[in-house]
């Protein structure tokens, strides 16, 4: 599927991906429109008081896409690049991601536009309860569910979550996921991208005739989805990680690596480079290693039509979002290497976020096996599921994500029918 590229509109991008799946599953037109637009966006402007007491005006949305399948689910951002058309095709892509997975949550989005890097923890805090306030009105454990993205983390999700409570006069752990685990947050949900996507090439490596057990993995992005999916492939699975990098370089051994103990280096020292019995291999040079697994957990855009040629794992996991352009997955898909797209290999992350949800309503929560299980069998039974649809309709698994998931969707709306 199109991936968005820096100066394309993303949102535009996002409906191209709806034609194209509409397409294939010849939707009619009535059908194809409703999948083309949010179902509610609010743009709210609010005053902020700064620490030299002066106030700024700041501004957020926040874009709910699609509710047939359960309330939205989707982070809130703080960037100085967050726009609406942006917000918009988040939301999208995190419906579309929810149904793949399938999980009961439409997707949504929000942002607020702010440079987080030059505010205090003071200013982000009253930002947060009064972009909270805002967005009061549409959010809720039963309507909208925000969770963390780009620069916002645990800490935000408290302050949103006791802002809700305090409008609502007790408290509602529900109304936010990715809280720190004192407030209602999910063992497991720190490492559940990772990990997610760690299950997923456990699975698939059956289709792509790789033996798990001592196959060779290049990390690309040592980050926390790159490091965990590490962890777990060598820990658990019997990899080998034969090359890792970060945005400082990279590092190669053919004969494997400790994953702790090159993220204790990487703690220590702020990179991957350097580490102690490896050679310096570039981000370039990686992607085309000799290996059976290849992990992109970096930046999006990464491989392209003329590495895509060059590449040689038989098995491609998407940890990061969207690094594969679309001309390369078609190229991969004609050399008969696997990739598995990020809609699936980093849907850990909001499945835990589910997990979360459910235990905040039910007040019981699970230990940290009862999570890691359960997220095995989702991502297990999420590959078979696009896995078949590739097959029927004999294209790559992104294509078949979004088929998947646009389909489900499209049921729960034909089932729901029109109201009034």
């Amino acid at each position: 599927m199109p991936k968005v590229e820096a100066s394309a509109n993303p949102f535009e991008t996002a409906k191209q991906q709806v034609d194209i799946v509409a397409d294939l599953l010849g939707l009619e037109p009535g059908m194809r429109e409703l999948l083309k637009h949010p179902k509610r966006e609010l743009t709210v402007n609010f005053p902020v008081r700064m620490d030299d007491g002066s106030h700024r005006v700041f501004t957020g949305h926040r874009v709910q896409y699609n509710m047939a399948r359960g309330p939205t689910k989707g982070g809130i951002r703080y960037h100085p690049q967050v726009s609406l058309d942006e917000v918009r095709a988040l939301a999208a892509w995190m419906t579309w991601k929810c149904a793949v997975v399938n999980i009961p949550y439409g997707g949504a989005k929000g942002g607020v536009i702010c440079d987080p890097k030059k505010m205090s923890k003071g200013e982000l805090e009253r930002l947060t309860r009064r972009y909270a306030s805002e967005i009061s009105l549409i959010i809720g454990p039963e309507v909208d569910i925000p969770a963390p993205d780009v620069y916002t983390d645990s800490q935000t999700m408290a302050w949103i979550m006791d802002t809700y409570s305090m409008q609502k006069g007790h408290s509602v752990p529900g109304v936010v996921t990715g809280k720190p685990i004192s407030l209602g947050g999910s063992e497991g949900r720190g490492e559940a991208t990772g990990r997610g996507c760690a299950y997923v090439v456990r699975e698939a490596a059956k289709d792509a005739g790789v033996r798990v057990k001592g196959a060779s993995v290049a990390v690309q992005g040592y980050g926390n989805a790159g490091s965990v999916a590490a962890n777990v492939l060598h820990d658990e699975q019997g990899a080998m990680i034969v090359a890792a990098s970060d945005t400082k370089g990279g590092v190669f051994k053919a004969d494997g690596i400790n994953p702790h103990a090159l993220e204790e280096h990487k703690r220590k020292t702020g990179s991957v480079v350097g580490f102690p019995g490896t050679k310096p291999i570039s981000n370039e040079e990686l992607l085309e290693a000799k290996v059976d697994i290849l992990v992109p957990a970096a930046l999006e855009n990464q491989i392209t039509a003329k590495n895509a040629p060059k590449i040689q794992a038989k098995l491609i996991a998407e940890a990061a979002n969207g690094p594969t352009l679309p001309e390369a997955d078609t190229i991969l898909f004609e050399k008969k290497a696997i990739v598995l797209p990020d809609i699936l290999a980093n849907a850990g992350g909001v499945t835990v976020s589910y997990f979360e949800w459910a235990q905040d309503i039910q007040g019981y929560f699970w230990t940290l096996n009862d999570v890691n299980q359960r997220l095995d069998r989702v991502m297990v039974q999420s590959y078979q599921d696009v896995h078949k649809v590739a097959q029927e309709h004999k294209v790559h698994n992104r294509t078949a994500a979004y088929v998947l998931a646009i389909q489900r969707v499209v049921d729960a709306v034909r089932l729901r029918g029109y109201y009034p």
